[in-house]
């Protein structure tokens, strides 16, 4: 088994927040606390230590309590850029990665994703539900990475490349699911946070 203090948490905020009208996604209030705290809060007890990706209004950020990390690379590039800041700063063999705008992920969210990564030899772990009309739905920037891939997505990254999915494929990645689709719904516009308050 991968042990929770193996696993960095890391909580992506760094997106431009067009959807939401660009305001700043993960600073948005959502009963009461900052999206991102929801995130960082549910997320603490699952891992070893936490990190915040945010490329704007760091200072609040940094007031949740957690290290905060820019984008390495400039441009709003993206999760996978996220995901290089975390590797760059992450200590621990895992990390995982959950976004800042759905704060109701599972509680055995890590988990999980660890018990399938160890089991199946994987490299990357990520989470997936089926949805009412019985499709797959892939959620990946709910995902458990070896630390040992940051040179892969540095160089995936500096080929210009930005798609999850394609930087998946050549590593040994496996979707686990989950029951609760309504689990991983995330606010992508006020209309959306507003249906999640409700």
């Amino acid at each position: 088994m991968i042990a929770r203090t193996d696993v960095t948490g890391l909580v992506l905020a760094g997106g431009r927040g067009s959807r939401m009208g660009g305001v700043d996604k993960g600073l948005q209030n959502h009963r009461g606390l900052p999206l991102a705290m929801h995130a960082l809060l549910r997320l603490q007890p699952q891992v070893g230590p936490v990190l915040v990706n945010a490329n704007r209004n760091l200072a609040a950020y940094e007031s949740l309590g957690a290290p905060v990390w820019p984008d390495p690379i400039e441009g709003f590039g993206g999760p996978l850029v996220g995901f290089l800041a975390g590797l760059e700063h992450c200590e621990t063999p895992w990390l995982v990665t959950v976004p800042c705008d759905t704060p109701d992920f599972p509680l055995d969210l890590v988990e999980h994703l660890a018990r399938a990564a160890a089991a199946q030899d994987a490299e990357i772990a990520y989470a997936q539900t089926t949805e009412t009309d019985g499709r797959t739905q892939p959620h990946p920037v709910f995902c458990l990475m070896r630390a040992s891939l940051l040179e892969s997505l540095l160089a995936f990254l500096q080929g210009g490349e930005r798609k999850i999915d394609a930087w998946f494929a050549p590593h040994r990645a496996v979707g686990v699911p989950f029951p609760d689709p309504q689990a991983f719904f995330n606010a992508n516009t006020p209309q959306e946070l507003a249906q999640l308050q409700r």
